[in-house]
């Protein structure tokens, strides 16, 4: 059973997200909030596997809530899904920053909301193409500005290989994409990354495209790809 919780200041939004979750046999709605410090409360009680989590809310926002959320070692369980009403860009790479897993725009057809649920409760990040060179224009413009991040010192512990796994996550790439890309098993493909995100800490697979970025594992020129 996959345990959920909802976090959003309307209503009527926590309503049908609820009725719709609530009919599927293998997922559970355990909690509501209707701004981040309630959300980050309802959290740590009852420490859900994954949170859809508003941005814009009163108070404390979702991007802080991810935060606290992210940083709470106690939850380190638990994934969260940015829900927003447009993908903007000055939200994407600060919120997987923050610790997010992905994300979703809130008229996602409801077969693709289960499917990212199921998926990001599996440990897989959640980040739609366009997300994704979103957050790796963000990452430019801002290097562009002078306020590129270090990239972490864990990377010297990586093999190549691990390196080249790396850039595929960040690619967007699937373990069974990853293992047909380098002619190797699925289950080799899911140690590689396994190993690449125990080495860097990373909560999970959304943190190593963070990090691929960040480190300069992928180009400028990748987003003409």
């Amino acid at each position: 059973m996959i345990t959920v919780v909802l976090a959003d200041d309307q209503v009527l939004v926590r309503a049908g997200f609820r009725a719709l979750l609530d009919a599927e046999p293998d997922i559970d709605v355990i909690g509501e909030a209707g701004d981040g410090l309630r959300a980050v409360e309802v959290v740590r009680a009852v420490r859900p596997d994954v949170v859809l989590m508003d941005i814009r809310m009163p108070g404390v926002d979702g991007l802080e809530a991810t935060r606290r959320i992210a940083a709470d070692p106690e939850l380190g369980g638990t994934r969260v899904v940015i829900l927003t009403t447009f993908e903007l860009d000055e939200y994407v790479f600060e919120a997987l920053r923050t610790g997010a897993s992905g994300f979703l725009v809130k008229d996602t057809e409801p077969v693709d909301l289960l499917r990212g649920i199921r998926a990001v409760a599996g440990g897989d990040a959640l980040l739609s193409p366009s997300v994704t060179r979103r957050v790796i224009g963000s990452f430019v413009a801002s290097a562009a500005r002078g306020r590129r991040p270090e990239p972490p010192r864990e990377l010297d512990q990586l093999t190549d290989r691990e390196r080249e796994v790396m850039v595929l996550v960040a690619e967007g790439l699937s373990n069974d994409e990853i293992a047909a890309r380098l002619v190797i098993s699925p289950a080799t493909a899911k140690t590689h990354v396994s190993r690449t995100m125990i080495k860097l800490g990373a909560r999970d697979r959304a943190q190593l495209v963070v990090q691929a970025y960040e480190a300069g594992l992928i180009r400028p020129g990748w987003l003409a790809g």
